[in-house]
This record gives structure tokens, sequence and C-alpha cells, in this order.
């Protein structure tokens, strides 16, 4: 860790850059150099005061902008940024914004003899943003928000407890099955009593009939099965529905395949086995109308690592096709 006692500058865009992302960005230059000197925020008396807390906590202090005009927060940090170096002459500016308006101005600093270096927020930082700066660091937003929300929102519902259902189902259903057994046996209790009569009248003994109680098993049955939920039919598989993942893989590995094609007909020196430097390839990425204005051709070209090159891998301003 460079423990260098020179003056260290951040200035942040607070109208440009995230809290989160003004936050790793005190920690990652005091990381890096041991001290962090001069720390200001530029934004609105809005932010100032939403973030008031965390500007507290981490030292910086927020220069609130009145004027209501687009840039306005950026004319003030650039000419704060012109009267610090002039009186304090420090050793390394850190600029913390995605925006490439600040162009001018880092030109500047570095006539002046300072190392300038820049922070941005990812996927709002253009190629043409980190060029300009002796070296540039893009950070990650980490939502804070998103996780408590989850926690603290509502409950579904509880759903219907199908296994209760389920239960008292089958007990009415047994119920009804008794009162079944009783209403059919009723009749062949009757015959037993008047046949046993009449065996004790006669003197010889009458039995009951074997099949009496097959009917009224047959409609205990029936009622039982009646009763009993049906389950669901599960959807026949045909030939169309085995084909669909098959269609859709297919789908997408063609339009790769149309997207890297797009990518090398605007770039046909990559296919020659030459490097492109990241500024031509957003320009010609720009005019495939494959990149927006403020879009980076690190990302689009990230994308497909199989078949391009990002060089070196740390910072990287070159892109090559690979073998």
């Amino acid at each position: 860790m460079n423990t260098t006692t020179t003056t260290i500058m951040l200035l942040i865009d607070a109208d440009n850059v995230s809290i989160d992302v003004m936050e790793q960005a005190v920690a990652l230059m005091l990381e890096q150099h041991g001290a962090l000197h001069v720390r200001r925020a530029y934004g609105t008396a809005e932010s100032a005061l939403k973030h008031q807390a965390v500007f507290k906590r981490l030292g910086i202090r927020p220069i609130v902008n009145l004027a209501t005009g687009k840039n306005s927060t950026d004319i003030a940090l650039a000419v704060d940024a012109i009267d610090l170096v002039h009186a304090e002459r420090p050793a390394l500016v850190a600029i913390a914004s995605s925006d490439s308006d600040f162009a001018p101005l880092v030109a500047r600093l570095r006539e002046k003899g300072c190392r300038v270096v820049g922070i941005g927020q990812a996927g709002k930082t253009g190629d043409e943003t980190r060029t300009v700066y002796d070296a540039f660091t893009v950070l990650e937003h980490r939502s804070k928000g998103g996780s408590a929300a989850r926690t603290a929102s509502a409950p579904p519902p509880p759903g219907p407890r199908p296994a209760a259902r389920s239960r008292r189902t089958t007990a009415v259903a047994d119920d009804d099955a008794a009162g079944a057994d009783k209403e059919a046996a009723a009749p062949v209790r009757a015959r037993r009593g008047r046949g046993s009569s009449a065996a004790a009248r006669s003197g010889t003994a009458s039995a009951a009939p074997a099949t009496a109680p097959a009917p009224v098993a047959r409609k205990t049955s029936r009622r039982r099965a009646a009763a009993a939920p049906k389950p669901a039919a599960a959807p026949a598989a045909g030939p169309a529905a085995a084909a669909a993942p098959a269609a859709r893989a297919t789908s997408g590995d063609a339009a790769l395949a149309e997207r890297v094609g797009r990518i090398l007909q605007a770039m046909p020196e990559l296919e020659r086995g030459q490097t492109v430097e990241l500024r031509v390839a957003a320009d010609r990425l720009r005019e495939a109308g494959l990149l927006s204005r403020s879009g980076s051709s690190t990302r689009v070209l990230g994308a497909h690592p199989d078949r391009f090159e990002l060089l070196p891998t740390t910072q990287p301003n070159r892109v090559r096709l690979k073998a």
C-alpha cells in the first residue's frame, strides 16, 4: 500500500453516481493511497439533505449547487478543481463520475502536473470516458433496499389446506357408507328374524341367505369411490412439447451467430488477425446499430468470450478475434 503524505483529492459528481458508489470510492482511495485529504461531493440541496448522514460518516464535504442549468454541477466541480489544484498542488486528483464531459478538465489538470484518475458506475460509463484518464475504475452499484423491502413486505395469504379438506371429505364419505350399510342391512336382519321365528315354530333350523350382504358391499364401494378425490390428469407430452426446447436453443444460437457476423462485418480487420482499439470499435458498433450512444463496447464484445479477446485483461483498450 502506498502511504504517501502528498495531497490526494476526491471530487464526486453526486448527480451522476449513486451514494453506494461514493462510499466505495472513498474506501478504494484509502486502500490504494492510505490517505484522502480532500473529499467533496457536488450536487443539489435535496441530495445533500438526503445523504447528509453518509456524508458526515465519510467526512465528505457537500458543495450545494443552486443553479438550474443542465451542466451547472459539472461546471461547479470543474471550477473548484482548478482552484484546488492551484492552491494545494495535489499529487493525484480522482473524479467520481461516469460523465465524459470532464475530458477538458482532465487534460488541464494533467498539464498542471497532476495524475488524474476516474471512478465510474457500472452500466453508465462509456469507452470515451475511460480513455481520457490516466487510470479508470468501474464500480458496481450494490442495491441496499431490495432485500429489506422483500423482508418487510406482507406475507402472502395462507393458501388452502388440501390435507385437512381431504380428511373431512373422507370422514363424510365413511359416514355415508356406514349409513348405507345400516339401511341395506335392515331388510336382511328383518328376514333373518322372520326366518328364526318360523324355524322356532316349525321346530326346524332356518339359515340366513349367504348372498344377502353382496349388494351392500357393492353400494358402499361405489359411494367411497365417488367421494374420493380424482387425481388431475397429467398433460400429454406430444412431439411438439418435446421439440420446443430444441427449437428455442436453435433460435438462440442463430441470433448469437448473426450478432457475431454483424460485429465482424463492422470490423473486418479482426478477421485479418489485426487488433482494433476499443474507441474505434465503439464508433463502428454504433454505426452498425449494435451499441447505444452511452453504451460500452466491452460489454458487447465481452458477451462473446469464445470469439473476441479483450486486451489487456485489466483495463482493456483493444480487441482481437480468437483463433
